[in-house]
């Protein structure tokens, strides 16, 4: 890497890539990046680290810059092309990090579920223990100069997470994600089985997961989960509306009790995955416990706030297992509410791909509303519609529109829960701000 070129992100808001300008910015590089104008939660940290942000521009390129490329933007680009025209080196993201990860003990994250959370958790426990290096998924990012650990989020979309190497991945499930480039479930494992074949040390995988269980390796794969066959198992579970407690037996061994402030069978298994990481690093089950509680979780997940007499939670949930995971959670922590569910969904492939398991999950909220389906820059339409899916609900659910969140004020001493992985948040703040004035008016 290179102290006297400026790197230059090319759609820096993207989650990765605003975390790795975040890492590069920790550790002295010169960072600056473009994108659109719009205002992305992931832009937050690179405002406060004060990297500067620029309209997209082909006059942003010059000579003295290294691009760093975000994969959702073509080599038309352009930005990309003025550089490619220009002989200024164009990285991408992807193939950047690949490379980068050779200097630490390295730790991938994949899943089709629960990747940005089980990051994010594992990259709070080593850093509180060892200088350890990270990039999160919901932006989150930090650079350690002498970092021994690096952990990162692997995404599968269009296989790009086959450019690492890493000496650890821990693998969460596979799911049928991503229509719009896998072909079926079949495609999907053969990514994660390339994958596994690029592991350096151990795979430490989701026993719960029926297609994990068929993978080949050549390093060991190590399973975690509820069942006494697995290899890190977690036993005694106590859920309650402060958080999870459970008890890990390693190769049936007793390994500790572990308590963690969050919610949902998934944040068990979560966690399990953390502690197994951690076990084969050396590091004792009192370290890695003591760092667990102190979790403040990620971003976007499961994220809380009260207003009046009703709790709004924010959660990144676009995908049904992930509907359900959250739906777990908040009956978990809120057992005696009504649930809400506020869903967008995300891209016209996914809809279309899943509209029956979508309505399955959201069923099992009380009550469910519906938000028009967000294209993504992928594609902009498609042959189904947010009406479809409503009419798939069994109690019916209502479309909601920006400029009406009225329909909402209804519900009293409840959990609103907005979910999906476009700009949802547009219709959270909207209903804020009508909740907002209600307590005006009756005050």
């Amino acid at each position: 890497m290179n102290k006297q070129t400026t790197y230059h992100f090319v759609g820096i808001k993207g989650s990765g890539m605003s975390a790795l300008a975040l890492v590069l910015h920790d550790k002295g590089f010169k960072v600056q990046g473009s994108d659109v104008d719009n205002y992305y939660f992931t832009q937050k940290g690179i405002e406060d680290a004060k990297i500067t942000i620029l309209p997209f521009s082909k006059e942003n390129i010059h000579d003295g810059l290294t691009i760093i490329a975000g994969n959702a933007f073509p080599d038309t680009h352009e930005e990309i092309k003025a550089a490619l025209d220009m002989g200024i080196p164009v990285i991408r993201y992807h193939k950047f990090i690949g490379d980068f990860l050779n200097d630490y003990t390295s730790v991938a994250i994949t899943g089709s579920h629960g990747k940005t959370s089980t990051t994010g958790l594992l990259a709070h426990v080593l850093s509180s223990i060892e200088p350890t290096s990270y990039i999160i998924g919901d932006g989150t990012g930090h650079g350690v100069p002498d970092a021994e650990f690096f952990v990162l989020e692997a995404c599968e979309y269009r296989r790009h997470f086959l450019a690492y190497s890493p000496d650890y991945a821990i693998m969460t499930n596979i799911d049928f994600d991503h229509p719009d480039y896998f072909t079926g479930i079949e495609d999907v494992f053969s990514a994660f089985q390339t994958m596994a074949n690029q592991v350096k040390k151990a795979i430490i995988a989701c026993g719960e997961d029926e297609e994990l269980k068929k993978l080949k390796a050549d390093v060991p794969v190590l399973y975690y989960g509820f069942s006494d066959d697995h290899n890190y198992q977690a036993k005694n579970i106590v859920r309650t509306t402060k958080g999870s407690g459970f008890d890990v037996y390693v190769e049936k061994e007793f390994f500790g009790h572990f308590e963690i402030p969050t919610y949902g069978a998934h944040n068990v298994l979560n966690a399990l995955a953390v502690i197994a990481v951690c076990q084969l690093e050396g590091i004792s089950a009192e370290l890695i416990a003591k760092n667990l509680t102190t979790f403040q979780g990620v971003k976007r997940r499961f994220s809380e706030k009260s207003m009046a007499d009703m709790i709004i939670i924010d959660d990144y949930a676009h995908h049904p297992q992930e509907i359900r995971a959250t739906l777990d959670a908040a009956r978990q922590k809120y057992p005696d509410k009504e649930l809400i569910a506020v869903f967008q969904p995300h891209t016209f492939t996914r809809t279309i791909a899943l509209l029956s398991d979508f309505a399955a999950a959201l069923n099992l909220a009380d009550r469910v509303y519906l938000c028009d389906i967000f294209g993504s820059a992928r594609e902009e339409q498609g042959n189904v519609t947010i009406q479809d899916l409503a009419d798939k609900i069994t109690n019916g659910a209502l479309v909601l529109q920006e400029e009406n969140m009225s329909p909402l004020l209804d519900h009293h001493d409840a959990v609103v829960i907005f979910m999906g992985a476009g700009d949802v948040q547009k219709f959270e703040y909207a209903y804020e701000t009508i909740l907002s004035r209600t307590i005006l008016q009756n005050n």
